[in-house]
């Protein structure tokens, strides 16, 4: 919204409340949103009118995301708060190559990307959320064997499960990895 402000793209068919509205909650998207103060979804300018702004794409403040991996059940639980809204069986590391255990962060994800390391180099891995170094999150297509540590440190997931979580997720989404 602060562009439209700066290239002058509010219209001028609109009518002073509009235009006020859009000035406001430019200011507001400047700084952080308190909670349950509504944030406006991106839209364009053309889009917005003063009929438009309604609750579907003013999205409220909700309780923060974060991903759950215990190593020992071999299980991913994504939540929000304490609302469980995800539980994967996974495939995390070998005990020759263990997934790291700790507290990280989604800090990259790529809709496919290729992964490479000793003994291994495959092509294309669906939903590829990494959090630390070259650990991450994705979907296996080369396995089955779910509910069973056979990765090189990453936690793999069957692809579709992996999809919901990938668009679910966002970079600077906390994970929690423990035995």
């Amino acid at each position: 919204m602060q562009s439209w402000i700066r290239s002058g793209k509010i219209r001028s068919s609109g009518t002073f409340c509009t235009g006020v509205a859009l000035m406001v909650a430019t200011l507001f998207s400047w700084s952080s949103p308190l909670a349950g103060t509504p944030n406006f979804t991106t839209a364009t300018a053309a889009s917005v009118d003063e009929n438009s702004i309604t609750a579907s794409n003013i999205r409220q403040t909700s309780q923060p995301r974060w991903i759950e991996i215990d190593l020992s059940e071999q299980r991913l639980r994504a939540w929000e708060g304490k609302r469980l809204v995800y539980s994967y069986r996974i495939s995390g590391g070998k005990r020759s190559t263990p997934t790291p255990i700790g507290r990280f962060r989604i800090n990259s994800k790529y809709r496919t990307h290729r992964m490479r390391g000793r003994g291994y180099n495959i092509p294309d891995v669906p939903y590829t959320m990494y959090f630390y170094r070259g650990y991450a999150i994705h979907g296996a297509y080369w396995h089955n064997r779910f509910g069973t540590p056979v990765s090189h440190g990453c936690v793999n997931l069957p692809v579709k499960q992996a999809r919901n979580l990938y668009n679910w997720a966002s970079n600077g989404t906390l994970v929690v990895v423990r035995k």
